[in-house]
């Protein structure tokens, strides 16, 4: 394993920590606001210092690790899960089938995804699980290209062409034979997925669309502190904005890891 893979799991596993172990090893309660204190530069009690309302920013930080692993995860599962679904379908029933999921595609690939999520986030209301499902839908259409993709390719392959021979069903012939044999390829891409769904989702809650007003996330502090960057105490966005970076570019590495030690 290359050391730039293996520093990437290190990031992960920091993170999955973070979440799970986020009540105990948190030093402060991410919401205790002390307005006596306001904003204070980093010290030997508060680490990384306070924001504007005097909440302790590592305290947030390692809060929302949870909500920067949860709803990312959720966008690339299941929006592979209903892909894979619909992949397997059109790669391997074809014909009308094929033809109109794939035009379904073609539709929302021509849609301005990140415009019409904002939209449609905005007009339900906004909410941390609206944005997820609402991201979920617009990951759909790319995931089902590549399951179909995957599916065609092993689909001529001569196993399939022996389980034909010898009169296994369909439905036995994708869950047994074919799904395991993409199966790689879709783990390698849900990884993917979940740098790309970070990305949004805190962008989501940047603009205030995400997740509600005070909670400790990632993409919220970026947008409640971004006054502090040139002035207060700049690691209220400069933390959680590192956490991003380095928690995305981290997956697209096991990602693409992945996919060349299983695919290529």
């Amino acid at each position: 394993m290359p050391l730039l893979v293996a520093l990437a799991f290190v990031v992960v596993g920091v993170v999955v920590l973070c979440a799970v172990l986020a009540p105990w090893i948190a030093p402060y309660d991410p919401s205790l606001q002390r307005l006596d204190v306001g904003v204070s530069l980093p010290s030997s009690d508060l680490i990384l210092g306070t924001d504007t309302l005097g909440r302790d920013i590592l305290s947030r930080t390692i809060h929302g690790a949870s909500t920067a692993l949860v709803g990312p995860m959720v966008i690339a599962a299941g929006a592979f899960a209903i892909a894979t679904i619909l992949g397997l379908l059109a790669g391997y029933l074809g014909g009308w089938i094929d033809t109109l999921i794939m035009r379904w595609v073609d539709f929302m690939h021509g849609l301005p995804s990140t415009l019409i999520v904002i939209v449609v986030v905005g007009v339900i209301g906004g909410g941390y699980w609206v944005a997820v499902a609402v991201l979920l839908i617009a990951f759909v259409p790319s995931d089902t290209r590549i399951v179909r993709s995957a599916v065609l390719e092993q689909r001529p392959r001569p196993y399939i062409e022996a389980a034909r021979s010898l009169g296994i069903s369909k439905p036995r012939i994708l869950l047994v034979h074919i799904i395991p044999n993409i199966l790689p390829i879709i783990v390698a891409y849900i990884a993917i997925d979940f740098a790309f769904a970070l990305v949004n989702l805190a962008g989501l809650s940047f603009l205030g669309l995400g997740v509600e007003p005070g909670t400790a996330d990632w993409g919220r502090m970026l947008s409640e502190n971004r006054n502090l960057l040139l002035g207060g105490n700049p690691l209220g966005t400069l933390v959680p904005a590192s956490a991003m970076i380095l928690t995305a570019i981290s997956m697209n590495l096991i990602g693409d890891w992945l996919f060349e030690e299983f695919i290529g």
